[in-house]
């Protein structure tokens, strides 16, 4: 599964496409599976249309954590979780069980090879 991910201009705010336009949290991001590289590469050119919205448009890889899709990459973790890694600020005081699994989730992370994620208790 993909979805895909941008900076918006306006606030430098992640974003996550769905449908025909921009979604703050990664929770509601259109996903897209991996047999229909078409649709995948036909939102990154919609996106990539809106120069004056957003800013590096481009598909991250999902994996399956909890029940939950989230992003494999590490880095693509800490972004959907927004700007911030304290839990008062940003996306993250919003909380909900989206959230809670970005923050939780174990997995690989393609810069660094596997890691294990600490998990707070």
């Amino acid at each position: 599964m993909k979805a895909i991910t941008a900076n918006r201009l306006i606030d430098g705010e992640v974003v996550f496409w769905k449908s025909g336009q921009w979604v703050d949290r990664f929770g509601d991001a259109q996903l897209f599976d991996d047999h229909h590289a078409a649709d995948v590469e036909a939102a990154v050119a919609t996106g990539k249309g809106q120069p004056t919205v957003v800013v590096d448009v481009y598909p991250i890889d999902l994996v399956q954590s909890e029940g939950r899709w989230v992003p494999l990459s590490y880095r693509e973790r800490i972004r959907a979780l927004g700007p911030s890694n304290e839990p008062t600020h940003g996306k993250q005081a919003e909380g909900g069980d989206v959230i809670e699994a970005l923050r939780h989730a174990a997995g690989a992370a393609r810069s660094t090879g596997r890691v294990d994620l600490i998990r707070r208790k």
